[in-house]
């Protein structure tokens, strides 16, 4: 859940990325992999910046070459790449004509950058990083007949056959001189061993395939039910079934037509997971077990250590700020929504300390509550768990309890005011 959490706040980073439009292209994008030298790319920046100055506009020509000595600036912090790559963007954000306000963002991306970009432009370059947050994970897909078998992958929408494999198994129509009972004694060991080869080989492709969390099983009849209750499979990948389906068809065709008889079981996999986790929590609830929710009591237990699972609504827009005053010891930490935030922006030069009385007030941090609570988590141990709006448990998490909930691993008797 730590990596569904990263790609959250990583998603509503490029989300606030890409509102920014400049007015000219004048917004630089730079993707710098893994491992390549600083040093060829702060001479690169340099050769732009001669560039640069030819550029007629003598506004955009201004916010250009302004942009690109803050990116240079920023490259002299780096020895080395970090070990993902690094992303650099940088420009005149100013909604205003004839204003400059050049800013620079800089981050390692969640995932290894492979490409090496350089763009000047009127919006930043985000299309490689939104495909990090892809679909990475892995279906299995199994195709077991009497006389054949089919074992593919499904990653996002692309289906890839890995091994398919026949028995070799005659038919009902038994040989000439042979009794019917040898003849069909025969016939079901060839069909166990033909099984048992199956299940070998998709323990060799899927056991230890990374991101596999879940598994297809289709054919004709009994005779898949029988591969998957004979045992035939690793412990491990029976545990990772989510459905067994009827197919009329083998090989790629057979992949695509189980993928396809699959669609709801693949659609609702992730929804149905949040849904139980929503109704787990509505049941201790009503059984009076160990659970809280809202913003305040849900910090108070995290604080103490009693959280064994935190529950939060990607619905929420909610942020903790912590305020200073730079005169007095006046400090105050508060939950407040987006608009808010931007509302107390906007009006801090003219809020006076509740203490000093004075003009100085400032804010020193802020940041998501979905962040601030996954560091919390973290801390303790627990876990965090982001429940989208799509089910009428997940509106019911955000209506009822204001989209914020948690298991506990004690019962927490008083909560304090934070």
């Amino acid at each position: 859940m730590k990596k569904k959490t990263e790609q959250y706040k990583f998603k509503k980073m490029l989300d606030h990325l890409s509102s920014y439009k400049g007015r000219h292209t004048e917004l630089i994008s730079l993707y710098i992999p893994a491992g390549y030298e600083i040093s060829k790319v702060a001479q690169q920046i340099r050769d732009e910046q001669g560039t640069a100055s030819n550029i007629k506009s003598t506004t955009t020509r201004k916010n250009v070459l302004g942009a690109l000595e803050k990116v240079a600036q920023h490259l002299t912090l780096f020895k080395q790449t970090p070990p993902n790559g690094l992303v650099i963007f940088c420009g005149n954000i100013s909604e205003r004509e004839g204003v400059s306000d050049i800013e620079l963002f800089s981050f390692e991306p969640i995932e290894l950058l492979s490409v090496r970009v350089y763009r000047c432009d009127q919006e930043f370059v985000l299309d490689p990083l939104y495909d990090m947050l892809e679909v990475k994970e892995v279906y299995g897909l199994l195709i077991v007949e009497r006389n054949e078998a089919t074992i593919g992958i499904l990653k996002g929408k692309s289906i890839e056959m890995v091994d398919n494999m026949t028995s070799g198994v005659q038919g009902k129509t038994r040989a000439g001189g042979q009794s019917a009972h040898r003849f069909e004694r025969l016939r079901e060991a060839a069909d166990h061993e033909f099984r048992k080869r199956i299940g070998e080989h998709a323990d060799r492709i899927l056991l230890d395939r990374e991101n596999l969390v879940g598994i297809l099983v289709g054919g004709p009849g009994h005779t898949k039910n029988k591969f998957v209750e004979g045992g035939f499979l690793h412990h491990e990948l029976r545990k990772k079934i989510i459905g067994i389906l009827d197919t009329s068809y083998n090989g790629e065709y057979g992949l695509r037509e189980l993928v396809d008889r699959a669609k709801d079981i693949l659609a609702n996999l992730e929804l149905t997971q949040e849904r139980e986790l929503v109704q787990h929590f509505l049941k201790l609830l009503v059984n009076d077990e160990p659970v809280t929710y809202g913003e305040k009591e849900v910090r108070y237990a995290l604080q103490i250590g009693a959280v064994e699972t935190v529950l939060l609504s990607e619905g929420i827009d909610l942020y903790r700020i912590t305020i200073v005053c730079e005169v007095c010891s006046y400090r105050e930490e508060k939950t407040i929504s987006e608009e808010k935030l931007k509302e107390f922006r906007e009006n801090l030069d003219d809020v006076n300390c509740p203490k000093c009385g004075n003009l100085k007030l400032a804010i020193q941090d802020e940041k998501e509550l979905v962040e601030d609570f996954s560091e919390m988590a973290e801390a303790t141990g627990a876990t965090v768990e982001l429940i989208s709006t799509e089910t009428e448990e997940g509106m019911q998490l955000m209506r009822a309890f204001g989209g914020i909930a948690a298991l506990l691993r004690f019962r927490v008797e008083q909560t304090v005011s934070i």
